[in-house]
């Protein structure tokens, strides 16, 4: 497949997994790349440990909407990330550091996803698209949280390495991880 070719199917499979130049990260359950949702190379042979997500709930409403929001903005940041991102490797001399800027973007959210997640958060209190599933099984959610950490950690260092090869593999094993998590824990929201 030619260069320019693969790069912009890179980008626009990402964009699908985050849900596209027009639509919310956060809102758009439907939008995501078409293949395999297993963890990224990278994630598979990890040895670090998971971070569980809390289990304790937010000692008021107010308390658990505000986590919500910041949730929601934090997915949106990452989102406009990964949009930043594909429009970079679709332009004919990407600038590398735009796509650092968003790797950074995404590598500083990642860790804080499974605390985002406390008991109390879900849809019985208030708008979001994460499914009442992710607290059913958190420990499989805590696992596709670590693996999207690591996902993004290997972007950025393939980013930092300049290796434009590199950059688009790791791109899409970061949509693969973004995937396998949005299938099964996001919902699409009603405007």
């Amino acid at each position: 497949m030619r260069p320019a070719l693969f790069a912009t199917t890179v980008a626009f499979a990402f964009l699908a997994a985050c849900g596209g130049p027009d639509s919310s990260q956060a809102n758009n359950a439907q939008a995501n790349i078409a293949g395999s949702a297993q963890p990224p190379a990278a994630a598979a042979g990890s040895s670090a440990a998971v971070t569980p997500l809390p289990t304790t709930a937010p000692a008021s409403r107010d308390e658990a909407l505000k986590i919500m929001h910041e949730r929601h903005e934090g997915m949106e940041h990452m989102g406009d990330a990964t949009k930043a991102i594909g429009r970079e490797l679709k332009a004919a001399a990407p600038d590398v550091a735009k796509i650092a800027s968003s790797a950074e973007a995404i590598t500083g959210f990642a860790p804080k996803v499974p605390s985002l997640f406390p008991p109390g958060t879900g849809p019985d209190v208030g708008k979001t698209g994460a499914k009442p599933e992710i607290w059913q099984t958190p420990e499989d959610f805590a696992a596709k949280a670590h693996d999207f950490q690591l996902a993004a950690q290997a972007f950025a260092s393939a980013v930092s390495g300049g290796d434009a090869a590199a950059i688009k593999t790791s791109f899409g094993d970061l949509g693969k991880s973004c995937k396998a998590c949005h299938d099964k824990y996001r919902a699409k929201m009603k405007h």
